[in-house]
């Protein structure tokens, strides 16, 4: 990578994840909003047939009895192939996930493994859109998703709609635009003066914001409606069983995974784990599209998740490329001589917070000696490409696993999880594994 580019990317992130441009893109945003006298506004995107919309529904009344704004709804499809390239596999995994999200925050909800079908969908997007309109939306829109999770509103086989209504089109085609237009790809979102909040996961990020706007109706501070999962690092006491093993499939042009990295090994660390790094190509250099509204959301969703972790983000050289395979021939040769979690952090914190630009021999020497490779291990990491088989049969594991992104993790043969936001799922199946008395002919 140039000088000139490597430069131009860290001006670039910089600016763009600066407290300071946060500032005053909110002081100009509520600035017009008193100027043109108008209330203030939460747009939220609802998908009917999407899990995470239900359960972020069932947060929409309490969010409008604790704050002083007006819920605006919009109706929306499911996002475009170049957001979510993997629909079907998208579509299973939010329902086993969303499964799991729902026990873990006790919310009565459907089983969401039974997937509603295209004409029920069609059907409920056509009642959707009426009563969108209506007073009471909310709730109506609650139970109307409840009874198309629970198969209660399957239409009779000779009244199944092909496709949605004439208005439920007209309304999806609008939600879609202006959730473009705003810089935006999935549903179970909201939308506040600037900023994207998705699902349950970011609710209590959006309730900051209209606390720090001073928009609550109550005088004291109260607690978020959701709070942001935490780690717990319980005193797990161990079986006789055998060490467990996390399967980290990682990518080392994922900030996500940067984000993950550190947390993962201190998870292993503490419950007696062995860490396996899965490396992977990252999904651009797979063939995947990532268009530019989502890298951007991932990009401001990164910063906002880091510095609630505690940990640096922002002074970014992007290694896409030729630095990601010099990388991931490293990480191949680290992981050999004990010492992948080290250099896997070391490479993602010197591309994702310190601005180094791995393209070059000096980055990638600084990314190296830090964590304790030499210069003569650096000579034959780059020497030797057995490196991509790995990679390719990892990435073949994990699609096997019903999951193409990163980063995920399991335990032993336990399914997968995925995400840095799913972590502490991760730690809850530690904790059974390493408490479970064990099982004739497991294997790791």
């Amino acid at each position: 990578m140039s000088v000139v580019k490597a430069n131009l990317g860290r001006a670039f992130t910089q600016t763009l994840t600066s407290p300071a441009l946060q500032r005053l893109r909110r002081g100009a945003h509520a600035l017009k909003r008193r100027l043109l006298r108008q209330a203030p506004e939460v747009h939220y995107f609802h998908q009917v047939d999407d899990p995470y919309s239900h359960l972020t529904a069932l947060q929409l009344q309490p969010l409008q009895a604790k704050y002083q704004v007006r819920l605006v709804p919009h109706l929306v499809p499911a996002p475009d192939a170049s957001a979510a390239p993997e629909q079907q596999k998208l579509r299973d995994w939010s329902c086993l996930d969303a499964d799991r999200l729902a026990l873990s925050l006790g919310l009565m909800t459907p089983d969401f493994s039974q997937q509603p079908s295209a004409p029920a969908v069609a059907a409920a997007q056509s009642a959707a859109v009426k009563l969108l309109s209506q007073p009471d939306w909310a709730t109506e829109l609650v139970q109307r998703s409840d009874a198309l999770w629970r198969g209660e509103s399957e239409p009779q086989p000779d009244r199944r709609p092909a496709e949605p209504s004439p208005q439920a089109r007209d309304a999806l085609m609008r939600g879609a635009a202006l959730r473009r237009r705003w810089g935006h790809y999935l549903g179970a979102t909201f939308y506040f003066e600037g900023e994207w909040y998705w699902g349950v996961d970011r609710l209590h990020y959006l309730e900051q914001r209209l606390n720090e706007a001073g928009l609550a109706r109550a005088a004291a501070p109260e607690p978020p409606l959701l709070p942001a999962a935490a780690l717990q690092f319980w005193p797990a006491q161990a079986s006789t069983r055998q060490r467990p093993v996390i399967h980290f499939y990682c990518s080392l042009r994922s900030p996500y995974t940067y984000l993950a990295a550190a947390q993962v090994r201190r998870l292993a660390d503490h419950y007696g784990a062995e860490l396996r790094l899965r490396f992977v190509l990252p999904m651009v250099m797979r063939g995947l599209p990532v268009p530019l509204a989502k890298r951007l959301y991932i990009l401001h969703d990164n910063k906002r998740e880091a510095k609630r972790l505690g940990l640096p983000f922002g002074c970014v050289v992007d290694p896409v490329g030729e630095p990601t395979e010099r990388g991931l021939a490293l990480l191949h040769k680290a992981i050999a001589l004990g010492k992948g979690p080290a250099l896997a952090e070391s490479f993602l914190q010197g591309v994702f917070a310190e601005g180094v630009d791995a393209g070059s021999d000096t980055g990638l020497s600084l990314i190296a000696s830090r964590a304790g490779l030499s210069a003569a291990d650096v000579a034959a990491a780059l020497a030797d490409s057995g490196w991509r088989a790995v990679a390719e049969a990892n990435r073949a594991d994990l699609l096997a696993r019903g999951l193409w992104g990163v980063p995920s993790f399991r335990i032993n043969e336990r399914p997968a999880v995925w995400g840095q936001d799913r972590l502490w799922m991760l730690e809850q199946d530690l904790i059974q594994t390493v408490t479970a008395p064990p099982m004739a002919g497991e294997t790791v």
